[in-house]
Order: structure tokens, then C-alpha cells, then sequence
């Protein structure tokens, strides 16, 4: 028997929390340009090791939303494939 996780469940539209709407919102969502243009120089600094400690701090924690952003993404895609209920 598959085991269904919390995150699936609390996204799951038959809950109401992720509608087809918002699942939408949330496919189409990008960084701004001025937020991708902070995440490519940290990046670079990162890269080279010139990266101070408050900015790896900042880079890291912009990677962790970027992971949970592409997971919630991910489910918002699933949701929207699936026929309506």
C-alpha cells in the first residue's frame, strides 16, 4: 500500500488548500529579475569562494526555497494533470 505524506495530503485539492487556480499561480511563478540577478552572484561567488559568511547564509537559505519551490511546482503540475473531480 502506497503511503501518502503529509505535504501530499495537505496539497491535495479535495482539501481545498491547492485549487487548480492556485496550483496554476504556482506553475507559472518566477524570481523577479532583480532576485534571479542576487541568485546568480551569489552563485558566482560561491563558485570563486568569495562568498561571506552572511551571504552564504543567504545563498543558502535560497537554495532551500528554490528546492520547495520546485516541489511545490512539481505537485501543482501533477494536480493539474489529473482530470477534474
Amino acid at each position: 500500500m502506497a503511503t501518502v505524506s503529509t505535504f501530499d495530503q495537505f496539497l491535495d485539492p479535495s482539501t481545498g488548500c491547492l485549487t487548480p487556480q492556485v496550483a496554476q499561480r504556482i506553475v507559472d511563478w518566477r524570481p523577479s529579475p532583480q532576485l534571479q540577478d542576487r541568485i546568480q552572484e551569489l552563485g558566482r561567488k560561491a563558485e570563486s569562494g568569495t562568498l561571506s559568511p552572511d551571504e552564504d547564509g543567504e545563498y543558502q537559505q535560497l537554495i532551500e526555497d528554490g528546492d520547495l519551490i520546485a516541489l511545490l511546482q512539481t505537485k501543482a503540475r501533477r494536480i493539474l494533470s489529473q482530470p477534474a473531480r
